[in-house]
């Protein structure tokens, strides 16, 4: 359930607003309305946490072999900040030197077809008179440089001719008398030789400043510690800074020692209130408390049994929580989470192997967490819709014992009915739309109950089962399933003989017209039906929404339909290979790799495929947006 959260407001001394904010941190039970912090102290936290950051970054850059990894030096505070410093200097000390070393290469590759070239003894020259110019001319047009111009020829190479322009007097523009495919080679700053070194000193330093990187590995959880910490210091700062003060008109007329206050306000669910008014009455703290408005950013904290709360984790992992004011679904998405996975996956040897990992996870931890229980029922729930199906790592169902064919359920086993299990594994995932999004309407009736809005989703209830029989006519069978009147028509309870395509119809229309006039009740019918009319189009494609929910649930028997084939075919490959001694190891390999490989690919498909029918058609069915905000109490 979502537990019930009262506003609170609380009201402290300015002068002691400190030490209230660290009574109440430790207290650990109010979620703090967002504030905007400020101030010199938050900004050093916050560019200490930036450059922590990058540090463990830069870290986490270094890849080593788990034997290989250093034992761990702890370091205080201050330590940690000056070595995250460190890092982050050494490793820009770096970037820097792999910028003059490219550039320096750039530079030894532009003077490679001139040999070593000194810049000193260009000016040497030029202080005796002789000035001395580098250019380069395509070979074909250096014949056309008159005689009136000086040069010397360095070298020629590729069709490139590359001489000195020799002059008595400093040449401060081009000689008019050179072809205009001479290119001037601009003088290098330094010598070829002197650039030559500085790579090899850069190489020589970037190999130390590796070597000090390497080091620093042995402080990557004393790092992580003082990163933490400085969450904290910036959570704390950012409200400290960020509350509320009364303003001392008194101090700007020059009076002292007026009383100031500060205040805050935030959120308490209703179980630690007590504790709440406790605290408040103990330190002085005036405090109101009330209800939330409607509009209020309420937190959302889910309170539910030691089964329910196996979906924690994954609610986690995905981020989603609910709106204080919407549907706590925790126990239908874990019970149609099982179904769904099971389904995916498809496999009992898959189910078995899962269920071993959550058991190995258990025995490594020494203790059953959420996530090992969770892992060890999804196995498990996968097993048995394996060991319904007849499927055991994609065998061929005719080379399996005869134990495990006699322990299929019939109605889905292929072993047992054929082709026609195809069928009612369709028709299983169909009536799983029906009874999943069913319980979303029915749950919006109850909560509607007192109003005549109710009408509106008992409407769409009706539209939905109207709808089921049209997707068993269009998707699985239109002859079992007509929509028109022919011999193999259904009758519905024998009563007054009415055929079901009629009765199905009949269904689907009066829910439209339920749905139309009370879906936007809000106090006025007529309002409701305007609104509608208003809406027609967005209303009309509802009923088709409704059609292509349904048919989505089809992704549940298409996906096992897919994992089952790349299982059978990896086996296809591997059977040949397990008959000879010489391929024996490769066939185990190939085994391992594929039937692997489909399992990464299964979690994938049920990240994608499993959790959207939970999170999309399910909750989209019962008017959740997953809009909350989890309930993150300001502790220590």
């Amino acid at each position: 359930m979502i537990v019930p959260m009262k506003k609170v407001s609380l009201v402290v001394l300015d002068e002691s607003r400190k030490e209230s904010l660290k009574q109440l941190r430790r207290l650990g039970v109010v979620h703090l309305e967002a504030v905007e912090g400020k101030g010199a102290v938050l900004a050093s936290y916050k560019d200490a946490a930036a450059v922590t950051d990058k540090a463990i970054a830069i870290q986490d850059e270094i890849k080593l072999p788990k034997k290989q990894q250093p034992l761990q030096v702890s370091l205080d505070k201050d330590a940690s900040r000056e070595m995250a410093e460190k890092i982050v200097s050494l490793n820009d000390r770096k970037k820097s030197l792999f910028d003059a070393i490219s550039q320096g290469t750039q530079e030894l590759e532009r003077f490679s077809k001139w040999g070593a070239v000194n810049p000193a003894d260009f000016a040497a020259l030029a202080e005796s008179g002789i000035f001395l110019y580098m250019y380069e001319i395509p070979e074909d047009k250096y014949a056309l440089i008159g005689d009136d111009v000086r040069t010397i020829k360095v070298n020629a190479e590729a069709k490139t001719v590359r001489f000195l322009l020799l002059s008595d007097v400093e040449l401060t523009e081009r000689p008019a008398e050179l072809p205009p495919e001479a290119y001037a080679v601009p003088m290098p700053e330094l010598s070829t030789g002197d650039i030559q070194n500085n790579i090899e000193n850069a190489q020589r330093e970037i190999s130390r400043i590796d070597g000090e990187l390497l080091d620093s590995k042995k402080y990557a959880a004393s790092l992580a510690s003082y990163r933490k910490l400085l969450a904290t210091d910036i959570e704390f700062e950012t409200v400290y800074s960020g509350m509320g003060r009364e303003e001392d008109a008194d101090e700007e007329d020059g009076q002292d020692g007026a009383v100031r206050l500060a205040w805050l306000s935030g959120y308490v669910p209703v179980d630690l209130l007590d504790g709440f008014k406790s605290a408040c009455e103990e330190h002085a703290w005036a405090y109101a408390v009330a209800d939330p408005a409607e509009d209020d950013p309420v937190p959302t904290k889910l309170h539910n049994n030691k089964l329910v709360s196996l979906i924690y984790p994954l609610m986690d992992f995905l981020d989603v929580t609910p709106g204080y004011l919407e549907y706590d679904i925790s126990g239908w998405f874990l019970l149609f989470f099982c179904i769904f996975f099971a389904m995916i996956f498809g496999d009992a040897g898959y189910g078995a192997l899962i269920a071993l990992l959550g058991v190995g996870m258990m025995i490594k931890a020494k203790k059953a967490s959420p996530l090992s229980v969770l892992i060890s029922l999804l196995g498990l729930c996968t097993m048995a819709w394996g060991v319904c199906t007849c499927s055991w790592f994609g065998i061929d169902t005719g080379k399996l014992p005869e134990t495990l064919r006699a322990i299929s359920f019939r109605p889905v086993s292929p072993a047992k009915i054929g082709d026609k299990a195809t069928t009612n594994q369709q028709i299983l995932c169909f009536i799983l739309a029906l009874a999943q999004l069913s319980i979303a309407h029915i749950k919006n009736m109850v909560k509607y109950r007192k109003t005549l809005k109710f009408f509106g989703d008992f409407g769409s209830l009706l539209e939905l089962w109207g709808m089921f029989y049209v997707v068993l006519d269009m998707v699985v069978d239109s002859v079992k399933y007509p929509l028109g009147i022919t011999p193999e028509t259904l009758y519905f309870f024998g009563v007054g003989w009415l055929p079901l395509p009629f009765v199905a119809i009949a269904t689907l229309g009066v829910g439209f017209v339920l749905n139309f006039v009370f879906a936007n009740y809000e106090g006025s019918i007529g309002k409701s039906v305007l609104e509608s009319c208003k809406n027609i189009i967005s209303v009309i494609l509802g009923v088709v929404n409704v059609f292509s929910d349904i048919v989505s649930y089809i992704r549940l028997w298409a996906v096992a339909l897919a994992g089952a084939a790349i299982s059978n075919t990896v086996n296809t490959m591997a059977g040949p290979m397990l008959g000879k001694f010489m391929l024996f190891i490769f066939g185990v390999i190939l085994l391992v790799f594929g039937h692997g490989l489909n399992m990464m690919l299964n979690v994938l498909s049920v990240i994608v495929h499993g959790v959207r029918l939970n999170t999309l058609e399910f909750s989209t069915h019962l008017g959740m947006t997953w809009s909350g905000v989890r309930y993150r109490p300001f502790g220590e």
